[in-house]
């Protein structure tokens, strides 16, 4: 009896050594590594003109929160946004690292949700990108489908979700397929978004650029080819 009670531990014994060993290789696939504790990154460390900006080597790297997944970033995205932040006119508490897009790849998980796993490519808009390391909420990652490379998806995020309010949602239905739409600055990235969404919806394109951006071209029919309208308005003083 007492041999088949030592059996019977050790045998519960071996089981729990294997759950624990399963247990411990699910949480090294939750993380890389070789994460360093400082990341290189922009940091304003507090708000004014370009000189605001402050490049550092040894900012901390962020944590990762229940919820959380910490992107090693390959590409972030620059927006006219960051200018307001990095001036103080949308304020922020300092210091913080600059940047609201950005794209890369898995390198750590608080949790295995959303079906998400270390290695996958990601984009996302949140605070923070200016840097190598950024911790991102799990439910504001967006998977990037293969064949898509990094560099168009983070151009999608800020500049191609805001062209795809403007050409779906703004009027309600007013303008509709073979009508003439107006989009101004269509030689920026978000005009040239609205521009092709527009046209893709059926409807006719005309927009208007400044003369500095018409003038990379050698006609004014090729300038408005390449931002996605038909007929192209040059303005002089914009």
């Amino acid at each position: 009896t007492i041999v088949s009670l030592l059996l019977l531990v050790f045998v519960l014994l071996s089981c729990h050594c294997e759950s624990l060993k399963i247990t411990c290789c699910y949480q090294t696939v939750l993380m890389e590594p070789s994460i360093s504790s400082t990341m290189k990154a922009v940091v304003v460390q507090s708000t004014g003109g370009i000189d605001a900006l402050q490049f550092k080597a040894d900012h901390p790297t962020p944590a990762v929160p229940t919820g959380h997944a910490l992107i090693k970033n390959e590409f972030a995205g620059l927006n006219f946004i960051d200018t307001y932040h990095r001036s103080g006119l949308y304020p922020r508490e300092c210091p913080f690292v600059l940047g609201q897009e950005g794209g890369g790849t898995i390198v750590k998980l608080s949790d295995n949700s959303h079906g998400l796993k270390i290695g996958d490519r990601v984009a996302y808009g949140v605070f923070g990108s200016y840097a190598e390391y950024t911790s991102v909420p799990i439910n504001k990652l967006v998977p990037i489908p293969d064949g898509l490379d990094m560099q168009t998806a983070v151009a999608c995020m800020t500049q191609g979700l805001t062209a795809h309010y403007l050409s779906s949602s703004v009027g309600a239905g007013i303008a509709q397929p073979g009508d003439w739409v107006l989009v101004y600055g269509v030689g920026s990235g978000t005009g040239q978004w609205t521009a092709q969404m527009c046209k893709l919806r059926g409807y006719r394109v005309i927009g208007t650029t400044s003369r500095c951006k018409a003038d990379n071209f050698d006609n004014q029919e090729d300038a408005a080819s390449s931002f996605g309208c038909e007929q192209l308005i040059v303005l002089e003083n914009a």
